[in-house]
C-alpha cells in the first residue's frame, strides 16, 4: 500500500519536473527524469511515458510561441479566440456591449449572442418577488426559455430588449408630458421632459457622392413655444458637394432619471424632417445683411450662406413644442414619427361655422419678443370659404382698438464661432392654434420675412406698408404692418389665418 502511494507521488513529482522550465530556456533539453505521467492520470507503462512526452512538447512549443510571437502577428484582442472573447463580453453590461460590436465585423457579431443577452434581459425585466419558492412549473418556464434562445436569430434577445428599453422610455416621458396647460394647450413640462430625456439634435449633410457629415448643434435656445438650434463652425463641406440635408432628434438609447445623460454611450436618432439643398434659390431666399444671405425651407429651417464664397455660414432650426418631444424620440433613423390616429371631435353646431378657437402669436429673435399676444373667441361663417381656405379674421384693419405695437427693432440675430450679425424685417414667428375645445389644432414655427407693399390706402396712416406672409400644408397666415415715422414702430393693423378646408374635415369629420 505505501508501495503504491510512493510511485503515484514519484510520477506526480516527474511530472511537475518536466513542466518547470530547464536551466536553457524554453524548448532546451530535459533532464535525465525528463518523463512525464500523461493526460490519463498515473498508469504505468510505455505507452504513458511517451503521451507524456508529447504533451510536454505540445506544452512548450504553444510557451514558445507566446513568449516569441512574429512581428508580422501582433499579439491582440482580435486574434482571442471567440470563446475567450464570448467569456470576456458576458461580464460587460448593456451599454458596453452595444459599444464593443461597433468595433469590427466580428465584435458586432459576437456581441450579438444570444445567450449574453437573454441574461441581460431576463436580469431587466423579470419580476421582482418577495418569496425564495419558485415552483416547479415556473422552473419549467426558465428552462424551455433559456432551451429556446439558440432557436432565435443572431441578435433577437438584443432586439427585445431594446425595443423594451425604448417603451419604457417613451412610457416615462408621456407621464411627464400628461399635464396640459389649459391656456395654451400644450404640454405644461416640456422643458423638463428635454432635460431628462438628454435629448439633443444633429443635422446629416448628404454629399451627392453618399457620403454623410453629422453636426450636433452648437447652441440652443428654449422660448414659450418652440426652440431654437443653432448648427455652426469652420469645418462646413463644400455646399456644391451636398445634395440633402437631414434633421434629427438624438436621445440614450437608455435613459438613467438618476443619472446625468451621457452623450458617449449608444444613441438613438428619430429622424424628424428632411430637406432638399437645391432649394436655396432666390425664391427661398428671404433676406440678406452684409456678410451673408439667408434662406427659408419649410418646415421651419434657416441656411444661412457667406456672400462672397456661397458656402454654409450656419443653419438655424426653429421647432414648435407640440409633439416636440415625440418627433424627436420615437422616430427612427429612416422614417419620422408618425402621428396617432385623430379621432374626428364632434362639432355640435357645423351651421355657424368655426366659433370659440384661440390663437396665440410669438414674434421673436435672439431672445428678444417684438410681440407676444393671445386672441381669444375667434370665430368665422360657414360662408366663409373661398378656393378650399376658411378665414379667420383676427385682427381688423378698420379696427383701430385691435392694432398692436411690435417692440423694438425688428431683425433676425445669426452667430457664428467668428462673426455675428442681425438681419432687418426678419424674425421668427410662432402660432399656436387652439379649436374650441382647447386642443392644438395648428401650430408652427418658422422664420418669415416683411416685405414692403407700397404706400397704406388707410387715412389714418402715413407710413410705409409691409405684409408678411406664411403658408404651409394646413393653412396660409397674412400679416400687414405700417411703420409710423413719429414713433418709429411697426404696428399689425391686419392679422388673418386661412385654414384648409381639408384640414377641418379631417378634424371634424365635416364635409365643408
Amino acid at each position: 500500500m505505501a508501495t503504491g502511494r510512493g510511485r503515484l507521488l514519484q510520477l506526480h513529482w516527474r511530472g511537475l519536473q518536466a513542466l518547470r522550465l530547464p536551466p536553457g530556456g524554453v524548448g532546451a533539453a530535459p533532464g535525465p527524469d525528463g518523463e512525464a505521467a500523461g493526460p490519463a492520470g498515473f498508469r504505468k507503462g510505455p505507452g504513458a511515458r511517451s503521451a507524456g512526452r508529447a504533451t510536454l512538447k505540445q506544452c512548450a512549443r504553444r510557451e514558445k510561441r507566446c513568449e516569441q510571437p512574429p512581428k508580422d502577428r501582433p499579439v491582440s484582442l482580435e486574434r482571442m479566440p471567440s470563446e475567450m472573447l464570448l467569456k470576456i463580453f458576458s461580464y460587460l453590461d448593456a451599454v458596453t456591449l452595444l459599444c464593443a460590436g461597433c468595433v469590427n465585423r466580428r465584435f458586432y457579431h459576437l456581441a450579438n449572442d444570444n445567450f449574453i443577452w437573454f441574461r441581460i434581459y431576463t436580469t431587466a425585466f423579470s419580476p421582482k418577488r418577495c418569496n425564495w419558492k419558485v415552483n416547479s412549473a415556473e422552473k419549467t418556464a426558465v428552462s424551455m426559455n433559456s432551451l429556446s434562445v439558440e432557436d432565435k436569430e443572431a441578435g433577437y434577445w438584443k432586439k427585445e430588449y431594446i425595443t423594451k428599453q425604448r417603451a419604457s422610455v417613451k412610457a416615462a416621458l408621456a407621464q411627464v408630458l400628461q399635464p396640459v396647460n389649459p391656456y395654451t394647450g400644450l404640454p405644461v413640462k416640456t422643458k423638463e421632459a428635454l432635460r431628462i430625456s438628454g435629448l439633443c439634435w444633429v443635422i446629416i449633410l448628404k454629399a451627392k457622392n453618399g457620403q454623410e457629415y453629422i453636426m450636433e448643434h452648437t447652441d440652443l435656445s428654449v422660448h414659450d413655444s418652440s426652440v431654437t438650434i443653432m448648427w455652426y463652425g469652420r469645418n462646413w463641406p463644400q455646399l456644391a458637394m451636398l445634395s440633402a440635408l437631414d434633421l434629427c432628434g438624438v436621445t440614450p438609447v437608455f435613459m438613467d432619471r438618476s443619472k446625468t445623460p451621457s452623450k458617449n454611450g449608444p444613441r438613438w436618432h428619430s429622424l424628424i424632417a428632411k430637406y432638399n439643398l437645391s432649394n436655396l434659390t432666390e425664391s427661398s431666399m428671404i433676406g440678406c445683411d452684409s456678410l451673408i444671405r439667408i434662406f427659408c425651407l419649410q418646415p421651419g429651417l434657416l441656411v444661412g450662406l457667406w456672400k462672397r464664397e456661397e458656402e454654409l455660414a450656419f443653419v438655424m432650426a426653429n421647432l414648435h413644442f407640440h409633439h416636440l418631444v415625440e418627433k424627436s424620440t420615437l422616430g427612427s433613423a429612416t422614417v419620422p414619427y408618425e402621428l396617432p390616429p385623430h379621432t374626428p371631435l364632434l362639432d355640435d353646431h357645423p351651421e355657424y361655422g368655426l366659433h370659440g378657437y384661440q390663437l396665440h402669436v410669438d414674434m421673436h429673435s435672439g431672445g428678444i419678443f417684438y410681440l407676444c399676444g393671445t386672441f381669444r373667441n375667434l370665430f368665422t361663417k360657414k360662408g366663409s370659404i373661398e378656393d378650399g381656405y376658411v378665414k379667420l379674421v383676427v385682427i381688423r384693419f378698420k379696427n383701430n382698438t385691435e392694432h398692436l405695437p411690435l417692440i423694438g427693432k425688428v431683425g433676425l440675430s445669426w452667430r457664428t464661432d467668428v462673426f455675428d450679425g442681425c438681419i432687418k424685417s426678419c424674425f421668427i414667428m410662432d402660432v399656436t392654434l387652439l379649436d374650441e375645445y382647447g386642443k392644438p389644432f395648428w401650430c408652427f414655427s418658422s422664420p418669415v420675412c416683411m416685405r414692403s407693399s407700397g404706400p397704406s390706402d388707410g387715412p389714418d396712416f402715413l407710413g410705409q406698408t409691409y405684409y408678411v406672409d406664411y403658408v404651409d400644408s394646413e393653412g396660409k397666415v397674412h400679416v400687414e404692418l405700417v411703420w409710423i415715422k413719429e414713433t418709429e414702430e411697426h404696428f399689425i393693423v391686419s392679422l388673418v389665418l386661412y385654414l384648409r378646408t381639408a384640414k377641418i374635415n379631417q378634424w371634424f369629420g365635416t364635409a365643408y
